[in-house]
């Protein structure tokens, strides 16, 4: 076993020959070369090593966007260590499960959550705490820097574990995906390749670093293309209006599209040097990809993933880009529809998408027995998503079987926030659900039955009690109160009729 199985290996054959080319800019001035990375990602690997960190264990990361935070992926690949990106909006009760389950040897967090983060890790653990900030400081810098860089490449095999990502389960407990050097780095060389990168590209990256759009598959592009990205903190459409123009690629959830049409300073002319948009982590509504298309000349790239399997379709950069379709499958994955008779789907027929390929992850963390759920015994993973592939082979998602929302980009499981609502003792019983929402594609509100009597809870305190509980994104944007919840004959909450009812909610929350 050697050192090619490694992704960060797979990185460092493609950096530019000259290698002070820019690697990354931030919207305050600070440039970053790949020399820059190259030695900060060593050093960074060389203090890992010093805290006794070996090839497999994990590293958690909870901190803001920074390029030090992607240095410190980049050194966990290189130290062969696991990677374990964090949201930074996850609460203590959420972390505390994640760190309890990961068993991280090292997590490095903002400054202001090491004392949290260290309660958190004495009561789980015995993991060691480094801090970093958006700025680039914090202890992970300060005692990076008095060790000498350490530009070994761990050795690994393919099917190493590279990361681990937690996704939120129907049943409120989160599962750690495992994500192999194979899994990411079959997945970003398609990408590279059927997005057609150039080496002139530039892209404009103001995704979350936590997630796999802006980690696994905005940033691995860019390394593998050895090119150039303007890294935001956040999405910012003054900054996006004004960046553009230095830009040839974006990446972005649909909020961001919608937003920018509502931008007066978005016209063709700012838009020039762009040669593609793409779109994905929600569904495109087929309303702004006409609107996009009008309104700059450009059509919107949509694409599909999931945590488990990274990219799996795609819409052709050369071809017919299809509204409403999340495109063709990628090469070298296969995917097909499972009909609710349990036979394969004909064209244009509904059912569950399952999907095979070397980008399907190997497992959820330490749960063999929902692994084995969530495969079939021919190796195709069981993606819970409603699709229908035309004759074309084009696919359109067209709903979830997994009762999933997705906020802005972000995935929200149900169970989990009625879980939480469920725990209030002035309420019987709880459903959650997504709503259409202009901006965020679906918002979450909550329906709550409630227990009756002087302990009736308002809908302020159960979202103030939540949002003290669950990222922010989790949190309903409004409560309604009824007197039963709609079942059908087996008893089930009717989700799809609660939608129905409440579609126009954030319309008319009355």
């Amino acid at each position: 076993m050697g050192i090619d199985g490694n992704l960060f290996a797979a990185f460092q054959a493609r950096f530019p020959e000259d290698l002070s080319r820019p690697f990354i800019e931030t919207i305050d001035g600070r440039s970053y070369s790949y020399a820059d990375i190259d030695a900060a990602s060593a050093r960074f690997a060389a203090l890992l090593r010093h805290l006794g960190v070996v090839s497999g264990d994990r590293v958690a990361a909870q901190v803001d966007k920074s390029p030090e935070a992607i240095c410190l992926y980049l050194a966990c690949l290189r130290a062969g260590a696991v990677y374990l990106p964090l949201n930074p909006a996850y609460q203590a009760s959420e972390l505390e499960y994640f760190i309890g389950d990961a068993e991280p040897g090292v997590i490095v967090c903002t400054p202001e959550r090491e004392a949290e983060i260290g309660t958190i890790a004495q009561r789980t653990g015995n993991a060691q705490i480094l801090t970093l900030d958006d700025a680039g400081a914090g202890s992970l810098i300060g005692e990076s820097r008095v060790r000498d860089p350490d530009p070994a490449v761990a050795a690994a095999a393919p099917n190493d574990l590279a990361a681990i990502l937690y996704t939120s389960g129907t049943t409120g407990r989160s599962k750690g995906a495992m994500l192999s050097h194979r899994n990411l780095l079959s997945n970003a060389r398609t990408l590279h390749r059927v997005w057609g990168f150039r080496p002139d590209d530039v892209l404009l990256h103001a995704l979350p670093i936590f997630h796999v759009h802006g980690l696994f598959v905005a940033t691995n592009c860019v390394l593998l293309n050895g090119s150039f990205m303007l890294f935001l903190p956040r999405f910012d459409a003054d900054r996006i209006i004004g960046l553009l123009p230095r830009a040839t690629v974006m990446m972005g959830v649909p909020t961001f599209y919608t937003r920018l049409l509502a931008h007066t300073g978005l016209t063709p002319e700012v838009c020039h040097n762009m040669r593609l948009f793409i779109s994905g982590s929600a569904p495109l509504l087929p309303e702004t990809f006409q609107a996009f298309q009008e309104r700059t000349g450009h059509t919107i790239l949509e694409r599909y993933g999931m945590t488990e399997t990274s990219m799996i379709t795609s819409n052709p950069l050369d071809g017919p880009r299809l509204p409403g379709t999340v495109g063709l499958p990628l090469p070298d994955v296969d995917v097909r529809i499972r009909a609710e008779s349990g036979e394969i789907a004909a064209p244009g027929e509904v059912g569950v998408l399952e999907v095979r390929g070397p980008n399907v992850f190997g497992g959820y963390w330490r749960r063999p027995e929902k692994t084995a759920e969530e495969f079939r015994p021919d190796g195709y993973f069981v993606t819970g998503d409603l699709a229908r592939i035309d004759e074309n082979g084009y696919v359109a998602i067209v709903g979830r079987a997994k009762d999933l929302i997705i906020s802005g980009g972000f995935n929200v499981y149900p169970k989990e926030v009625e879980a939480r609502i469920d725990e209030d003792e002035a309420v019987v019983e709880s459903a959650v659900i997504g709503v259409p929402h202009p901006d965020f594609g679906e918002a979450v509100v909550a329906v709550v039955k409630p227990a009756g009597g002087s302990a009736e809870p308002a809908g302020e305190e159960i979202i103030a009690r939540l949002k003290g509980e669950l990222a922010n994104y989790k949190v309903p944007k409004h409560v309604f109160f009824v007197d039963e919840l709609p079942r059908n004959a087996m008893g089930k909450v009717q989700k799809a009729e609660l939608r129905a009812r409440y579609q126009n909610a954030l319309q008319d929350p009355g």
